[in-house]
């Protein structure tokens, strides 16, 4: 009975290491998967004449004499289309930009919409008597909420026009479309591409016709202008670039990546960021991006797989610093409700699911016992180990205090005083968040001097810390690299806390080179001691 008993516990962890094995085993392969469609969205392979496989050729090979005309009208398809750019005779393979200036319609200038439809067409023919034009619809106009001025940062009720988004105009039209002359299999035909492609026949052989699009990556919110009902007239930026089919479907997936990020709950602002980076950057770094990504999400899973079960498995919180754990407790809260203004569902549930398990180390770390009958709480008693370590504990926080207390009030006084906020809410948790960022590698040296005192770091999770030291170190490198970068991805206060823990790491890596030295020797002084009575 006793054997079967105790395997029970046993079996329970191996199921639990078993299941986080898998789910690294699915996560590793998704990577893998992902790499190989990079590879083959770089490397498309055109179709073989000689094996007799049905090729589908490209309408340009033909060198047909084209033009390319901008419409405007209300709806696409439903409406009287007015012409405002035309380029006859077009080259697709050149680039080019012109400025004109777009009437506005009434139903626009009352908060209403306009679509631009670019044709390619034969020269001299209207595009729509030309079976084999192509053509591409783009809004001109989008919704957003105005900004909050400085009467509403004050506290006074904003008008009600105010409250309900309004209509802005895009000053900026980049047209692009595969100027190479590439003949695809039709078995092999990208599902990406076939979105785009129109087919005509052309006797016994199958040709596509240009794929024609408009690039939604130039738009950023902060060009957008307001349209009011005196607005008349308003300026228009169009702008043509032919590109290779890998370029074609780098755009279009990138296209897909933002729409995603849309869905996700991203605000316009923070995709801006990421459309900077996107578009700045070539190839290679968004690849060498995304590998880094990958590293970093496989630390964080294992480091918070075997944090949750370390503690889990801990019976005592001897040489455990109860402030550390609740300041980081705290902290992650307070990034928490920072991010709930200002990012997505995307970003919040990992950090939410952070935030969950820091708090459930409070409760394990002081030991709450909830009664739900009686509904009471109990604490449970320390005994003489962890009194002692209360006692360190205390010591260190209380020197710790000194510094950041009067820093961090000094810092939010400054900032009411001389920095805009959008509310009181609004500066309290910046301020509070700010505090984090800046002294949040001041949540381990509580730790690092109780375990000075106790002379011992066996009492620490090394695998964990271990992950999160490198996480950590690749982030900081990162956020360093972003400085000297033309687009500034991360945060300021993500670039101030550069290198925040590498410290603090290096005095625990330090901490337990010669605690374990230590421990080692009189381990052996010991087991002499031992060897000599008997």
């Amino acid at each position: 009975m006793l054997p079967s008993c105790c395997s029970k516990p046993a079996e329970s962890g191996s199921k639990r290491s078993s299941i986080a094995k898998l789910l690294l085993g699915v996560f590793v392969v998704y990577i893998l998967h992902t790499v190989w469609l990079l590879y083959g969205f770089l490397n498309t392979k055109p179709c073989d004449r000689s094996k007799e496989e049905p090729c589908i050729a490209s309408y340009l090979a033909a060198r047909p004499r084209l033009q390319l005309s901008v419409f405007t009208c209300l709806v696409p398809d439903n409406s009287q289309l007015n012409l405002a750019v035309k380029i006859d005779p077009f080259n697709p393979h050149s680039t080019f930009e012109r400025q004109v200036n777009i009437s506005l319609p009434e139903e626009t200038r009352a908060n209403g919409t306009l679509y631009a439809v670019v044709y390619i067409h034969k020269a001299g023919v209207s595009p729509l008597e030309d079976s084999r034009e192509v053509h591409y619809a783009a809004l001109l106009t989008t919704y957003i909420s105005p900004p909050t001025t400085a009467g509403q940062k004050d506290g006074q009720k904003p008008s009600p026009r105010s409250e309900n988004p309004v209509s802005h105009w895009r000053p900026h039209l980049s047209i692009t479309m595969m100027s190479e002359d590439f003949t695809f299999s039709k078995a092999g035909l990208p599902s990406d591409v076939r979105r785009y492609m129109r087919v005509s026949q052309d006797g016994r052989q199958m040709i596509y016709l240009p794929l024609l699009l408009i690039n939604e990556l130039i738009f950023r919110v902060r060009d957008l202008m307001e349209i009011s009902s005196s607005t008349v007239q308003l300026p228009l930026t169009v702008s043509y670039e032919g590109i290779s089919l890998r370029g074609f479907r780098f755009w279009v997936h990138l296209q897909d990546v933002v729409y995603s990020l849309r869905q996700f709950g991203f605000t316009e602002e923070n995709i801006d960021e990421i459309k900077e980076t996107l578009v700045d950057s070539n190839l290679y770094l968004l690849v060498l991006t995304a590998l880094i990504t990958a590293l970093q999400l496989i630390c964080e899973f294992l480091a918070l797989k075997n944090d949750i079960s370390s503690w889990r498995k801990k019976k005592s919180m001897a040489g455990m610093s109860r402030k550390s754990v609740l300041w980081r407790s705290l902290s992650t809260l307070l990034i928490f409700l920072h991010l709930l203004e200002e990012t997505s569902l995307l970003v919040l549930l990992p950090v939410g699911l952070g935030a969950c398990v820091e708090v459930w180390k409070v409760f394990k770390v002081f030991n709450f016992q909830f009664q739900w009958k009686s509904s009471k709480v109990n604490v449970s008693k320390v005994d003489e180990e962890e009194r002692k370590t209360v006692e360190y504990d205390t010591q260190a926080s209380r020197y710790l205090s000194y510094l950041v207390y009067p820093l961090c009030i000094s810092g939010a006084i400054f900032s009411l005083a001389y920095l805009r906020q959008k509310s009181y809410y609004s500066w309290l948790i910046n301020s509070l968040v700010t505090g984090v960022y800046a002294f949040g590698f001041l949540s381990m040296a509580p730790q690092l001097f109780i375990n000075h005192k106790l002379k011992s770091v066996s009492h620490l999770q090394g695998t964990v810390l271990m992950y999160r030291g490198v996480n950590t170190l690749i982030s900081d490198l990162c956020s360093f690299a972003s400085i000297f970068s033309s687009s500034a991805f991360f945060s300021s206060s993500h670039q101030l806390s550069c290198f925040r823990d590498e410290l603090l790491f290096f005095l625990y890596l330090y901490q337990r080179r010669c605690y374990a030295a230590k421990a080692r020797r009189r381990e052996s002084g010991t087991h002499n001691k031992k060897v000599k009575t008997q």
